[in-house]
């Protein structure tokens, strides 16, 4: 186990726990820019960590706009002092009237949103135009995933001239997740996305043309930031998040991202010995993300035979040869397996430096809601 994970003096920590590694966020940061280049190409993710010293750590580093998934993130960031913030989720219903009042509270900041639909356009235009503020609107465009988006052709151009010419809307561009691009080795994620990109930077060739603006295109999530961020793409915005922290998962799959140390563990605890080869820890699945596969949500460092058998609500219940090592109250660390959303389970995160914890860190904006 890296010896940077080790707290020296574990007893005032309550399990199960969040801890962040502060140097090694700093140097993830740093990787990240380093792969682009400038701070000037990236927009990261804040879904990962949902914390406002995070972003302030990414703004130390040069790094001036912010994606993110919800309201909540959205206002976050602006209380951040955030200038340039893309919430890249669709608008529909109530919450056009929300994002509304969100950017006429934080004028300070540029905040733009994503659209897929002539309804959530229409709707959207309605809330602005009410509030009597205008943004930028990209058009999220799908490239495989079919999670959300529009592909290219008619209907897109459709919806773009729907943005240029609705009140309180302008076009920002076009959102290009690739979410679906998992591939392992390094060479066919490459292929995969020039695939999906030649059909899209055609359009954007065709709608220019037609005096419609593209001024930017915000591209890609980790597994594929390796390739984006090496493409030299008009007002291209590469948009990792996870690399922040980083994961067991991502870490094991995408070798080419090595660069970047997994920066958050779980601290637990030992509580009960159930049968000769068994030990139970206060790792439930309230505690760690339970997106992944049972038996496949954490690693438990230090531990390489360990088997998890059975993970419910409170409990984390593994097999191992060496059970008899293991008493109640000792202390383990896991990595998660999904980061993103373990993060969102826990109130805070102690924060670690040289073996001590020298801070608590608000996972600020994982409710839905602060005060829009």
């Amino acid at each position: 186990m890296n010896p940077e994970y080790v707290l020296k003096d574990p007893s005032q920590v309550n399990s199960p726990s969040l801890l962040f590694y502060k140097s090694l966020i700093a140097r993830n940061i740093k990787a990240m820019v380093e792969r682009v280049g400038s701070p000037a190409r990236l927009r990261p993710h804040v879904k990962t960590h949902k914390t406002r010293q995070i972003v302030q750590m990414e703004r130390e580093a040069g790094i001036t706009k912010q994606k993110c998934a919800t309201i909540a993130e959205a206002e976050m960031l602006a209380q951040c002092h955030v200038a340039d913030i893309m919430l890249s989720y669709p608008m529909v219903g109530p919450n056009c009237e929300r994002f509304a009042n969100l950017v006429k509270k934080y004028p300070l900041s540029r905040i733009s949103v994503i659209a897929d639909s002539a309804t959530g356009i229409q709707q959207l235009s309605n809330a602005l135009g009410k509030a009597h503020v205008a943004v930028d609107v990209l058009l999220d465009i799908n490239v495989g995933q079919n999670r959300t988006g529009v592909s290219v052709g008619p209907k897109a151009r459709e919806l773009y001239e729907m943005l240029d010419r609705l009140p309180g809307l302008r076009p920002g561009g076009f959102h290009v997740y690739d979410g679906h691009n998992h591939q392992h080795p390094l060479e066919e994620r490459k292929a995969a996305v020039e695939k999906l990109l030649e059909p899209v930077l055609a359009m954007r060739t065709t709608f220019v043309k037609a005096g419609l603006p593209v001024l930017r295109m915000v591209v890609g999530g980790t597994p594929t930031f390796p390739v984006f961020a090496t493409m030299e793409i008009a007002g291209g915005e590469c948009s990792p998040g996870t690399c922040v922290l980083n994961d067991f998962n991502y870490g094991q799959w995408f070798q080419d991202l090595n660069e970047f140390t997994p920066a958050a563990l779980l601290l637990t605890r030992v509580i009960s010995r159930p049968a000769a080869n068994r030990v139970t820890f206060d790792l439930g699945y309230k505690a760690v993300a339970s997106d992944p596969p049972a038996g496949k949500r954490c690693t438990m460092l230090d531990m390489p035979d360990a088997v998890a058998v059975l993970h419910n609500e409170e409990h984390l219940v593994i097999e191992t040869p060496d059970a008899e090592r293991f008493q109640p109250g000792d202390v383990a660390y896991a990595m998660p397996a999904h980061v993103c959303p373990t993060c969102a389970l826990h109130q805070f995160a102690y924060v670690v430096e040289d073996g001590k914890v020298v801070d608590q860190w608000e996972i600020a904006s994982r409710n839905r809601m602060l005060t829009v």
